[in-house]
């Protein structure tokens, strides 16, 4: 006798459904397959640094084990001593590059210490179901969680905390984003299938940030997240950040803290902007080959002079060094480069080329005929 709920799904798709295995034997039966993987664990460390990792993979898929604090505290974004109730994944804006490969398990055990004030979770661009995980890793204070997805497609993803309603974008712009990338297993590919090594990778990280100010014009400071929330809420709601940085500051990836490399060092810059489009440009360099979308199955595009990020996604460029000096990496929203804080330095050794450039006649007076 045919059951309503048989009738309504046909003679066919009941057969099948009758040939199928329960649930419970399918998810045992994965598990134990995952189960017989290698494991491998992984320290994250703070950007624009990565951890090391294979270009092209040896072995099979592997489970790749990472742990995660959330750390809620006040930082200074700027010269002037602004201040941000910052929320932040490991400590850091942004949050690490995790990097895997393709057809490897990222197994996460992501932790909000009690001493934190906010409930928080994490949401995988990178990953397929249930919101990218944060409906499975939502946590209050004093909670843990672990979570496992398949890193099914090749790329470079962004990853971002996403409670709920206001929440959502409250967290995102306090610094709670990162990035993860998942390489080819086996590495990467130029636009005619050859591989493409790197020497170095950094990882930056465009955070926008809206300080409310006082009467007077000047940033207010408040004494914890909870004072500072509907003041900043009014100013995001205006669509104006008071600062755009990289990696969590002004000047965080200049000076002393510029990013280091040599005269025939090829770098991959990963840059992630989980929140507004921006537009990352090597003043003196090029994008020798750029994956703008950051999507390692399609062809890189080559030689751009700027390349465009859009918010909510991370991008790659590799460039190759064939001079020594200071190189400005900029958000070229000039405006937003200089005076917001979107500024980065390269400090490359080398020897200089006179056939790439040369002054060939210093400055000095205009000649009177």
């Amino acid at each position: 006798m045919y059951t309503r709920r048989q009738a309504l799904m046909g003679a066919a798709a009941t057969a099948m459904l009758a040939a199928m295995p329960p649930l419970a034997a399918v998810a045992s039966e994965i598990e134990t397959e995952i189960a017989a993987l290698a494991r491998e664990k992984v320290t994250l460390v703070a950007p624009p640094y990565v951890h090391a990792h294979e270009q092209v993979a040896t072995g099979g898929p592997k489970v790749v084990e990472f742990v995660m604090p959330i750390v809620e505290k006040k930082v200074i974004i700027d010269d002037e001593g602004t201040e941000l109730w910052a929320m932040t994944f490991n400590g850091s804006m942004p949050g690490p590059l995790m990097v895997v490969h393709e057809g490897d398990y990222v197994e996460l055990t992501l932790v909000n210490p009690e001493t934190n004030s906010m409930p928080h979770n994490i949401d995988f661009h990178a990953a397929t179901g249930a919101l990218g995980g944060g409906a499975l890793t939502l946590i209050n204070p004093g909670e843990q969680v672990k979570l496992r997805f398949k890193a099914t497609r090749s790329g470079t993803f962004v990853y971002h905390c996403a409670p709920e309603g206001p929440m959502i974008p409250w967290h995102v712009v306090s610094g709670m984003s990162g990035s993860i990338m998942v390489l080819p297993r086996d590495g990467l590919k130029n636009e005619k299938g050859e591989p493409v090594h790197y020497d170095q990778v950094f990882y930056v990280g465009e955070n926008d940030f809206y300080i409310p100010r006082d009467e007077d014009g000047n940033f207010k400071t408040y004494e914890s997240h909870g004072d500072a929330y509907s003041d900043t809420l009014e100013v995001m709601k205006g669509l104006v950040p008071t600062h755009v940085v990289f990696n969590g500051a002004k000047g965080a990836l200049t000076g002393d803290n510029a990013m280091k490399s040599k005269v025939g060092e090829s770098v991959l810059i990963v840059h992630s902007q989980a929140n507004r489009d921006t537009r990352p440009h090597l003043i003196g360099g090029h994008g020798d080959y750029v994956w703008e979308e950051g999507k390692f199955a399609n062809p890189p595009a080559k030689d751009l002079e700027t390349w465009f990020i859009r918010g909510g996604s991370a991008g790659a460029a590799l460039y190759t060094f064939l001079q020594p000096g200071v190189y400005a990496y900029v958000n070229h929203n000039l405006i937003e480069a200089v005076e917001l804080g979107a500024t980065a330095h390269f400090l490359v050794e080398g020897e200089w080329s006179d056939d790439l450039m040369k002054q060939v006649e210093a400055p000095g007076p205009i000649p009177v005929n």
